[in-house]
């Protein structure tokens, strides 16, 4: 259990290490050279933004194996949908890494996770603040739905060059005549986005009034 447990706590501590400076990056810049700095910033952070990404995947094998108590459908579907649209949306389309839906994505993810690691390193130790709970729990709550807006809003914006560049559209040779075509899969992965939202803020109110309930806070820091 000790073990197990310094292993999250270093985990968490990597991911907030790396989410920090994302969201530092990005203020600094912002400030510095205002909107000039929205067209260039996945070139500037894309590449911690995707290592922070392929981390998060490890957070599904740790449900798996029993050492975190979260719920696997849930976080599963936020992990998968973020690496689609970072790797799969954005990575492979240079045209939409400088729209400005893309600081939009990251601000939004990044604020989310300072906090939510944040939450997870204290909590790791015995630590609980109220007023970090409530955070914790409830902007995500608020913050979710405009990420999976912005989210919608990258993939319509990179359809147009999905269907003039054929990236990940596939034609198979005779005889078996059959084709993928990559737009079309983004249009049904849109209505999957939307579904799978309804799933996540479900839990996500869940998650908030087991956290905030008020014996189990006070139980909690005491």
């Amino acid at each position: 259990s000790f073990t197990m447990n310094t292993y999250l706590f270093v985990y968490d501590l990597m991911q907030f290490c790396g989410h920090s400076w994302i969201f530092t990056n990005m203020i600094i810049r912002f400030m510095s050279f205002g909107k000039d700095s929205l067209a260039d910033t996945f070139y500037s952070i894309g590449l911690v933004m995707r290592l922070c990404q392929l981390l998060s995947v490890l957070e599904i094998l740790h449900i798996l194996a029993g050492i975190d108590k979260s719920r696997l459908f849930p976080r599963f579907l936020q992990i998968t949908e973020r690496i689609i649209v970072l790797f799969v949306v954005i990575n492979s389309q240079e045209e939409v890494q400088g729209k400005y839906v893309v600081c939009v994505l990251f601000f939004l993810w990044n604020l989310l996770d300072v906090i939510r690691y944040t939450y997870n390193m204290l909590a790791r130790t015995g630590i609980y603040y109220l007023p970090l709970t409530w955070l914790n729990f409830s902007l995500c709550i608020l913050l979710y739905p405009l990420s999976v807006l912005a989210k919608a809003f990258a993939i319509c914006v990179s359809l147009p060059y999905f269907e003039s560049l054929g990236t990940y559209s596939i034609k198979l040779p005779f005889p078996f005549a059959f084709s993928i075509y990559f737009p079309y899969v983004l249009k049904v992965y849109l209505f999957v986005l939307f579904i799978g939202m309804y799933f996540i803020i479900q839990n996500l109110f869940s998650e908030r009034k087991a956290h905030l309930a008020t014996g189990h806070v006070k139980k909690k820091q005491s």
